[in-house]
């Protein structure tokens, strides 16, 4: 697999698979670039040249002492993108704090040569609960988990994963052995980077970057989401940005990636090539739910524009 020495000497593992237009998936707190591997499979099948990375700090990239913060993490993927998508233009697609990079990355560097992006359960734009962002997580939240993690982060993880994944004693979205896979994937990373990227997307406030996604963007996230709740970070985003497609993956957990593989594989190759979500969501209702969503679509229509 190819390693990315970014401009800061920090080399990041990255796997490419597929040829043609480039597609960078970026993953979420505390996993991998593995974790994107279904996702990644089925867009080098569809015809895309699928580039997945790990996170400085985490998977089998350097562990270096700082640099957890967004405008760094938002510098080693200009890193990813100058070095594997050979000048073309480059589709970014990402999960959970991986959003937040998207985010910077647009602000910082501008959004020419980005033909389009998608947040998947994104922290983007605030996660923090304040007066001004009320639907945000306590600060309270927060402070547990580094204190989880400090006394025991391997017992930590595995609580953290069953609301990460949506399981629970009636409910089990995904069976014991994505867990175990989930919580191998965060025990590569090391502690330090773990506590100060999990810092950073809790502390972040990406408001001041959402006039900077200028490209066609889409937003998928579960409305079951208890990791990254909706109010605060998908629908605030759809909001904020009037071109912005959101797509409601209703009673789904944080990690739709496992939870709703298919659906979310299927979801962005339509968007990969151009679909308008809304109208695929049409094609896929009932005929009185079409109607509801033709008059709503009717008055969107007045403020939205279609991509």
């Amino acid at each position: 697999m190819p390693t990315i020495e970014t401009r800061h000497g920090t080399r990041l593992h990255a796997k490419i698979w597929g040829d043609g237009s480039p597609v960078v998936l970026i993953h979420g707190w505390p996993l991998s670039g593995d974790s994107w591997d279904p996702v990644t499979h089925a867009l080098a099948e569809a015809g895309f040249k699928a580039i997945a990375y790990d996170r400085r700090g985490f998977g089998k990239s350097d562990q270096p002492s700082g640099g957890y913060d967004y405008d760094t993490f938002a510098d080693d993927l200009a890193s990813v993108i100058e070095q594997t998508a050979n000048g073309e233009d480059v589709a970014l697609i990402g999960f959970s704090m991986g959003g937040g990079e998207i985010a910077r990355y647009l602000s910082r560097h501008g959004a020419k040569g980005i033909s389009r992006v998608a947040l998947v359960s994104s922290v983007v734009p605030y996660m923090l609960q304040t007066d001004d962002n009320p639907h945000g997580v306590p600060q309270a939240t927060f402070d547990q988990m580094t204190e989880g993690m400090l006394q025991d982060r391997a017992k930590f993880m595995r609580g953290f994963f069953k609301d990460f994944f949506g399981v629970s004693l009636l409910v089990s979205p995904v069976n014991s052995e994505q867990l175990d896979l989930a919580w191998a994937s965060a025990m590569q990373a090391g502690l330090r980077p773990t506590l100060a990227a999990a810092h950073a997307f809790a502390t972040t406030d990406f408001r001041p970057d959402l006039p900077s996604f200028t490209v066609p963007t889409l937003v998928i996230h579960g409305t079951a989401d208890k990791t990254v709740p909706i109010d605060a970070t998908g629908r605030a985003v759809a909001a904020a940005v009037p071109h912005a497609q959101l797509v409601e993956y209703d009673g789904e957990p944080h990690g739709v990636f496992a939870s709703q593989t298919d659906r979310l594989i299927g979801d962005l190759l339509a968007f990969l090539g151009g679909t308008d979500m809304r109208e695929a969501a049409l094609d896929q209702a009932s005929q009185a739910d079409r109607q509801i969503m033709l008059d709503e679509l009717s008055r969107e229509s007045l403020v939205m524009p279609h991509l």
